[in-house]
């Protein structure tokens, strides 16, 4: 428990350090170079000049070498439904969602909001 107290004090000490550092865990597609622009608070900025790819570091960075290790689990215990799948599945059922919203029209910066139940899909 101490080094979680010493992780937390630091991320309050210095925040732009403490999440500076922890961004270097991040794929960019335009590296950061200011952390924090607190220059309107309460409304502050985080990483305002960086690009990153949700998908990319959430799931294709870990299909090289971990392709068919589980990346999400869904049990559900009202239906009793079961199922496991595979970072490299779920990157495909990705592709296929990201090529289903293209063909809607949908593209870079829009704005998508979905409501689905609590399933795998969503």
């Amino acid at each position: 428990m101490g080094r979680y107290r010493d992780v937390f004090q630091a991320s309050l000490t210095d925040p732009a350090g403490f999440w500076g550092q922890a961004a270097k865990a991040v794929t960019w597609t335009r590296q950061p170079r200011r952390i924090l622009d607190d220059d309107n608070p309460p409304f502050y900025r985080w990483f305002p000049d960086a690009e990153l790819n949700t998908c990319a570091n959430a799931l294709d960075r870990h299909v090289e070498q971990r392709g068919d290790q589980p990346a999400l689990i869904y049990d559900s215990p009202l239906t009793g439904t079961k199922r496991t799948y595979t970072y490299r599945e779920l990157l495909s059922e990705t592709a296929c969602f990201a090529g289903v919203l293209r063909g809607l029209g949908v593209g870079k910066g829009d704005r998508v909001l979905l409501y689905l139940p609590m399933i795998p899909e969503a």
